[in-house]
């Protein structure tokens, strides 16, 4: 099943230049070393947030942020964290105040991303694409979004901050008419963006891809955990976490706050398909390269965050019993957590080099 919000697209054709129009930018190269990672101390230096956030700002955009927003024991202007309102209301001033995006939400327990994290994921993407270095911006690339979830959250920055088209799937109606609806909000965002509901969960592309359509990238944010259980723990944990840095940077009084205010609630929302899934991430992952392969000449590069270090070692096993032609690991790291992008494309060298320069 396919809900177009925009017509849909031409296929790729070996014919063509790219756009002289579309704009440049200059960029560290990501290291052509397979499986070696490429390490980042924080965010990535094109991140719109790395000196933090601006909340002064940010409730002139959304005037409603006002009522979460408190001092912290430095007397900075901040927000709970622990609290999956004050979380979301701070999404939607820095989607609106940074991104230009109307009217986002989601519905009542469903994931809520971190919004720096998110978009830092597009900016190691916009290097990965880069053409002899230059950040490649406009329509002429075209990303797929598998599992986009109710908050839609790659396509929409991927538009507005880089202006690519996207394919956003998820097997969730729920989820597709919920980022529907924001995108009815935005031209800039209806008109680069498709939404296609998975039908049949087994398949990662099968359903989404059509025989005679190509992407420059695929993404993916697959489920953390294989069951509710291992979920619950984990929100738990996060919660625990969170008290605890806390009690090191105020002191206990400020543990007690946090702790009374925190309740595990799922990373802040999340439905069974954006949290979890049978055999956890490792399982999701196998099943996506596998899958991949079908589609190896229709994809300059597939890409996955992968949450846990140990489920690496088995995709670049498969990888390269499938003959991946190039395998890439960039990690991230934002604050005290550290995850990385598995990139892969079974294309030569010189096919990639031959596809960045027909790009419409």
């Amino acid at each position: 099943m396919t809900r177009s919000i925009t017509p849909p697209m031409r296929a790729k054709h070996n014919t063509g230049k790219r756009s002289p129009s579309r704009s440049a930018t200059k960029v560290n190269p990501v290291s052509e070393k397979p499986n070696k990672p490429v390490l980042s101390k924080a965010l990535h230096p094109r991140n719109a947030h790395l000196q933090g956030y601006d909340f002064a700002a940010l409730i002139i955009a959304m005037p409603a942020l006002a009522t979460f927003v408190r001092p912290n024991p430095y007397g900075n202007p901040s927000i709970d964290f622990a609290d999956p309102k004050a979380v979301k209301s701070l999404n939607a001033a820095l989607l609106l105040s940074e991104y230009h995006i109307n009217g986002w939400d989601i519905p009542e327990g469903y994931l809520c991303p971190p919004v720096p994290g998110r978009v830092d994921y597009l900016h190691y993407i916009a290097d990965l694409l880069a053409v002899n270095g230059n950040v490649v911006k406009g329509a002429g690339i075209r990303g797929l979004d598998i599992g986009t979830g109710a908050n839609g959250i790659y396509p929409l920055l991927g538009i507005q901050a880089y202006g690519w088209q996207f394919v956003a799937s998820d097997i969730d109606p729920v989820s597709i008419d919920n980022v529907a609806k924001i995108a009815q909000q935005n031209i800039q965002i209806a008109t680069h963006l498709q939404l296609r509901l998975q039908p049949q969960p087994e398949h990662v592309f099968k359903n989404i891809i059509a025989a005679d359509e190509y992407f420059d990238v695929t993404l993916c944010n697959p489920p953390f955990h294989g069951s509710l259980a291992e979920a619950s723990e984990g929100s738990l944990r996060k919660v625990k976490n969170l008290a605890k840095n806390q009690q090191q940077k105020h002191g206990q009084q400020s543990r007690k706050l946090v702790v009374s205010q925190a309740k595990p609630t799922l990373n802040f929302g999340g439905q069974k398909a954006e949290l979890w899934c049978d055999g956890g991430e490792q399982k999701f992952l196998a099943n996506m390269i596998k899958q991949s392969h079908d589609y190896a000449n229709q994809v300059l590069w597939f890409t996955s965050l992968v949450s846990k270090s140990d489920n690496l070692k088995p995709c670049y096993q498969l990888l390269k019993q499938l003959n991946a032609v190039e395998v890439k690991t960039i990690e991230m790291t934002q604050g005290n957590k550290a995850t990385r992008i598995l990139a892969w494309s079974f294309l030569t060298p010189e096919i990639r080099q031959q596809w960045a320069t027909l790009r419409p």
